[in-house]
């Protein structure tokens, strides 16, 4: 499915696995976690599967990972 064809304006609801996702409610896009931008799945690169959460790009995941302590440096302390 493209970004123009059916569900209109939606969230998906997604589950997020290692290198894949799982669409469970089908939808145009889903919602950064950290910084709240809609992303279309298409475009979708970037989740947390522990955390099951979504991120627009690669410094979005990094502050994430930050915030939750999930860096191996933060680890050592």
């Amino acid at each position: 499915m493209n970004r123009f064809e059916g569900f209109g304006n939606t969230e998906a609801k997604i589950k997020y696995l290692d290198a894949d996702f799982q669409i469970l409610s089908p939808g145009h896009y889903v919602t950064c976690a950290m910084t709240g931008r809609h992303i279309p799945l298409d475009e979708l690169r970037y989740w947390s599967v522990a955390r099951q959460e979504p991120y627009a790009d690669a410094s979005a995941s990094l502050e994430a990972d930050k915030r939750a302590g999930a860096l191996p440096i933060q680890q050592r302390n």
